[in-house]
C-alpha cells in the first residue's frame, strides 16, 4: 500500500498545475455544436440571453464538483458506481443513449471543423473532417494519458479566440451589462427553445462522465495517490484542487460562451442576420460585418475547440461503457491492454466521421442528440446527487449542504428545461 503520508505537498504558486479535469471539461463544453447554439442565441435575441450564462455558472460548478468528487473519493467513474449501486436497466439505458448522443455530436463537430478549414484555406470539407477525426483518434490511442492531457490543456487556449473576436468589434458595454442583469424575457416558443438549448449545451451528461473518470485517471497516474475513501489524509489538498479546477474550468467555459453570444449579438443581430444553424455559418456571416481578422479568429477557434471536444466525447462514451461492462479502461493503458475501451473510442469516432458521408441532415441529427442529452441528463443528475450523500460510496466525504443546494438546483433547472423542450416538440 502506498505511503499516503509521504505524498509531496503541492507547492505554493503552482496553481496552474491544479488545473486539469475541470479545465478540460469546461473547455470541451464549448465545442463546435455549442458554438452554433451560442451563435444562434446572440444572432436571434441579441443581448437578451446573456443572463443564461450568468445563471448556469454556479449550477455548472455545483454539479461538476459533485461528479469530480464521486470519482476522486470512490476511485471509480460514474458508470461503475451506478452499476454497483443501482438497477441494470438504469445503467444500460443511460450508457446506451449517451453513446448515441456522443457519436452524433462527434459527427457534427468533425463536419464543422472541416467546414471551418475550408473557409480558411479552401479545399474539400469532408476530407478535412476525416483527417481531423483520424488525428484525434490516433492521439487518444497512441499517446499516454499524462502526455495527452498536456495537449488538451494547451488546446483550451484556442477558446481565447472568441474572447479576442469580441474586441475586434464595437461593444456598447453599458447596454450589455443592463441586458445581462435585466433581460427582456419572452414567452415565445423560439425564445424558450433557445433558452433550453443553451441550458442543455452548458450542462451535458458527457461532461459528468468525463470529469469523474479524469479524476480517477489522475489518481491512478500518481503512484502515491489512492481513492480518498481509503486515504483521508489526502483529502484536504485534493478536494481543494477539485474546487479550484472546476471553478476556473466552468468559469472559462462560460466566459467564452458569453463572448460568443456577445460577438454575434453586436454583429449578426444588429445587421438582421438571425438564423444561424452551424458554427461555420456563423463565421461566414461574421466576415462581411466584422472583417477578415474576426472571421479568421472565429473559424480557427472552431477547429481548436473541435480537437478538444472530440476526445472528450469519445472518451466519455468509452469510460461509461467500460464501467458498465467491467472492461479495463484508462488512456494510460496500451491499446491491446484495454481493447474494448479503445474500441468504443474508435467506433464512435469512425461512425461520427462516416455520418458525414450519409444523407442524414446534420442539423436534425444534432437536434435529436440534444433531445437525448436532455432526457438522460436528469436521471443521471438525480443519481449523482443521491450517490454523493451515501456514506457507503463517499465515506466521510459526503457533499456539503452548499453543494447539495447547487446540485439539486441544477437538476431541477435541467428537469424544467427538458419539460419545456418536450412541450415545444
Amino acid at each position: 500500500m502506498p505511503n499516503v503520508e509521504a505524498a509531496p505537498p503541492v507547492r505554493q504558486g503552482s496553481w496552474l498545475k491544479k488545473l486539469g479535469p475541470g479545465l478540460i471539461t469546461g473547455a470541451a463544453d464549448d465545442d463546435p455544436s455549442g458554438i452554433a447554439t451560442y451563435s444562434q442565441a446572440g444572432a436571434q435575441f441579441g443581448f437578451n440571453l446573456l443572463w443564461t450564462i450568468l445563471l448556469t455558472y454556479p449550477l455548472m460548478v455545483g454539479i461538476q464538483v459533485v461528479s469530480a468528487r464521486i470519482g476522486r473519493v470512490s476511485g471509480h467513474g460514474l458508470a461503475t458506481n451506478i452499476r454497483r449501486h443501482y438497477p441494470g436497466w438504469l445503467l444500460y439505458g443511460v450508457v446506451g443513449l449517451l453513446l448515441i448522443a456522443n457519436t452524433i455530436n462527434i459527427a457534427a463537430d468533425v463536419a464543422a471543423m472541416g467546414e471551418a478549414l475550408t473557409l480558411i484555406v479552401g479545399g474539400p470539407a469532408q476530407m478535412y473532417a476525416v483527417a481531423f477525426g483520424v488525428v484525434s483518434l490516433l492521439l487518444q490511442v497512441f499517446v499516454p494519458y499524462r502526455r495527452y492531457v498536456r495537449i488538451l490543456k494547451w488546446l483550451t487556449l484556442s477558446l481565447l479566440a472568441y474572447v479576442a473576436t469580441a474586441f475586434v468589434v464595437h461593444i456598447p458595454w453599458s447596454q450589455v451589462l443592463l441586458r445581462a442583469l435585466v433581460p427582456q424575457l419572452s414567452w415565445k416558443k423560439e425564445y424558450i427553445t433557445t433558452v433550453v438549448a443553451v441550458f442543455g449545451t452548458t450542462i451535458s451528461p458527457y461532461l459528468f462522465f468525463w470529469q469523474a473518470s479524469q479524476e480517477v485517471e489522475d489518481q491512478l497516474a500518481d503512484p502515491q495517490a489512492q481513492p480518498l475513501i481509503k486515504a483521508p489524509p489526502q483529502a484536504t489538498a485534493n478536494l481543494r484542487r477539485i474546487k479550484i479546477d472546476t471553478y476556473v474550468g466552468m468559469g472559462f467555459s462560460n466566459l467564452v460562451a458569453f463572448f460568443i453570444i456577445l460577438t454575434t449579438a453586436v454583429t449578426l443581430n444588429v445587421h438582421g442576420i438571425t438564423d444561424i444553424q452551424t458554427s461555420a455559418q456563423a463565421a461566414t456571416a461574421l466576415r462581411p460585418i466584422a472583417g477578415d481578422f474576426a472571421f479568421m479568429l472565429f473559424s480557427a477557434g472552431i477547429i481548436g475547440t473541435g480537437l478538444l471536444a472530440i476526445p472528450v466525447l469519445g472518451g466519455s462514451s468509452a469510460y461509461a461503457m467500460a464501467g458498465a461492462f467491467r472492461w479495463r479502461n484508462s488512456l494510460e493503458r496500451k491499446p491491446m491492454d484495454a481493447r474494448h475501451f479503445y474500441g468504443i473510442i474508435a467506433l464512435s469516432t469512425v461512425i461520427g466521421i462516416g455520418l458525414g458521408f450519409t444523407p442524414i441532415d446534420p442539423i436534425k441529427a444534432l437536434y435529436w442528440s440534444a433531445v437525448i442529452n436532455g432526457v438522460i441528463s436528469v436521471p443521471i443528475m438525480v443519481v449523482m446527487m443521491l450517490m454523493a450523500v451515501r456514506p457507503d460510496i463517499m465515506g466521510q466525504f459526503v457533499i456539503t449542504t452548499r453543494l447539495k443546494v447547487l446540485g439539486w438546483l441544477a437538476t431541477l433547472m435541467m428537469a424544467a428545461a427538458v419539460a419545456a423542450m418536450l412541450v415545444t416538440l
